[in-house]
């Protein structure tokens, strides 16, 4: 309904923001990560995500899109509430997040407040093959001069393979053989390193 609200920040504490736009004052739920990144801008843009319950209407904020898609899969778990969401956000960063899930790290997960151990496997257990999807670890995308893996990392994807695996496996062969220049080559090893 809402993707995001960009205006002036009247308010900002760790935990909510009041965006002015136009005169109209928006009361919006925030994690420490997403306050980390505005807290010294006096206005801005916050990707957000609009919850409408019997009890009330509340908008949550997010810097990126990454987070926001983190958040929106996280409450889709059974027992994970927009509160618990935002105290894991607030915990860990959305790649973090990401990665504990897919790695199976369910001490992480218990780590955060209001998350068991039940909790943390149903976590695991639901979104593993889900999270990928996110492009929150920008290890390999984000890296100016890598167009080699960049290419290797959609071609991998394009095959079906998950993000997270699929950059996972192609850091390891950059590891194991930096000198590699060659595209196909790189996606074979990549695909026998999965």
């Amino acid at each position: 309904m809402y993707a995001y609200l960009q205006g002036i920040f009247t308010y900002k504490s760790p935990a909510q923001v009041y965006i002015d736009i136009n005169g109209v004052g928006y009361e919006v739920n925030i994690s420490l990560n997403t306050y980390a990144q505005i807290q010294n801008a006096e206005k801005g843009k916050l990707y957000t995500y609009f919850q409408v319950k019997e009890d009330g209407h509340t908008f949550y904020g997010f810097f990126d899109k990454a987070e926001k898609e983190i958040f929106v899969q996280l409450i889709g778990v059974s027992g994970i509430g927009a509160a618990t969401a935002r105290m894991m956000l607030s915990h860990l960063k959305p790649d973090e997040v990401q990665r504990a899930i897919i790695q199976g790290n369910v001490k992480l997960l218990e780590s955060i407040k209001g998350i068991g151990k039940k909790t943390a496997e149903r976590l695991v257990l639901e979104l593993r093959d889900k999270v990928g999807k996110v492009a929150v670890d920008a290890s390999i995308t984000s890296v100016p001069g890598n167009s080699l893996q960049r290419d290797a990392l959609e071609a991998l994807v394009a095959l079906g393979i998950s993000k997270p695996q699929a950059e996972s496996s192609i850091q390891k062969i950059n590891l194991a053989e930096p000198a590699i220049n060659n595209l196909e080559e790189l996606i074979k090893k990549a695909l026998k390193a999965i």
